[in-house]
């Protein structure tokens, strides 16, 4: 007879044999579905259960750093204080690239995507737009018959690198917002109803008419909700896809030591959507645990293989560049654990 426990996995409760090998993470809600399908996909391979929950970014530095779980996982990478605080022991290690949209309830306007700007935005965000009707979204959408209603900000409550993604893009267009909001996982909002993870924003618009919001593409797309295109660095009103997050990380140049931390938000390029970012797993330089360090550093390893790249496709997320898988490649050997390296397949 086999001996089972409960093992938490988000929200869900899963019967597994003792001894079974497992790791447990937490942190951003973006990659959430890709980070659920490789799960999945690794676990019938390998028998290796990885533990997700998706808590937000804010959530997912906080318990690595606090050491309550394997890895964490961010869309806004840590910054100074926050390596500090874990003593420099930690690798961002990116897994794939998505698109943060802007997403709307306007059932009046059928199939019509709307435009925006950066500028335009941020005048949104900090709450000086508050009709659908208002002039500064008409002169961006010629012909487009905006209703006359109330609009409503909704953003995210809790820590969140979908956040801090939307708000670096806001940072580059407005010196208000710079010295008043700024960027990071968490900021203090003008105007706005909060909702916690992208699923709690993405829930808020769909039920709200005339609510506006940011969330990440898939979380639009399997909602049904539209998503507006946005002006990107040369002037084109580009929509979110596969490929145009592909082309803003295109020109992104990383040296050999990078820490993989890197802002690719109004990249220039006639085809780059601008409000892109990669998204990475916390890990540390060097663990405490032989086993779990090794489980880990197989686990990414097998992540960046382009059967498991290719899965990202098909969930709307954009795989890494060649250029960025050979980076990652080439860090792996460095993981350590107890000071020594971790033992590789």
């Amino acid at each position: 007879m086999r001996t089972f426990r409960l093992v938490l996995t988000g929200t869900l409760a899963l019967a597994a044999p003792l001894g079974a090998q497992t790791l447990t993470g937490a942190g951003a809600t973006f990659p959430n579905p890709i980070y659920t399908k490789w799960f999945d996909a690794y676990s019938k391979q390998t028998g290796i259960q990885i533990n997700y929950q998706s808590i937000g970014s804010g959530g997912g530095i906080r318990q690595f750093t606090e050491g309550t779980v394997d890895f964490g996982a961010t869309d806004g990478p840590m910054n100074e204080s926050q390596i500090a605080a874990v003593n420099g022991n930690v690798l961002h290690v990116p897994t794939v690239l998505g698109a943060v949209v802007v997403t709307y309830n306007l059932p009046t306007l059928g199939d019509t995507k709307l435009r925006f700007d950066g500028t335009l935005l941020v005048d949104i965000f900090m709450g000086r737009v508050t009709k659908w009707s208002d002039k500064r979204i008409a002169a961006l959408n010629p012909g487009v018959k905006l209703p006359d209603i109330d609009l409503i900000v909704v953003h995210r409550s809790d820590g969140s690198g979908t956040t801090y993604v939307f708000t670096d893009f806001l940072n580059k267009f407005s010196r208000e917002w710079r010295d008043k909001v700024g960027f990071a996982t968490s900021v203090n909002w003008p105007v706005g109803l909060g909702g916690k993870g992208n699923e709690g924003v993405t829930q808020q618009v769909k039920q709200v008419e005339g609510a506006v919001g940011y969330v990440e593409l898939i979380y639009a797309i399997s909602n049904q909700l539209p998503y507006a295109l946005i002006e990107n660095a040369e002037g084109q009103f580009v929509q979110p896809s596969l490929e145009s997050v592909t082309a803003a990380a295109a020109g992104t140049k990383l040296k050999a030591d990078t820490d993989f931390r890197v802002s690719i938000t109004n990249a220039e390029g006639a085809a780059s959507y601008p409000i892109a970012s990669f998204t990475w797993l916390l890990v540390r330089k060097d663990g405490k645990d032989a086993a779990k360090a090794k489980r880990i550093k197989d686990f990414l390893t097998w992540m960046i293989t382009p059967k498991a790249q290719a899965m990202a496709a098909e969930l709307h997320y954009a795989p890494l560049p060649k250029a960025v898988v050979s980076l990652v490649e080439s860090r792996l050997p460095t993981l350590k654990a107890g000071g020594k390296a971790v033992a590789s397949n």
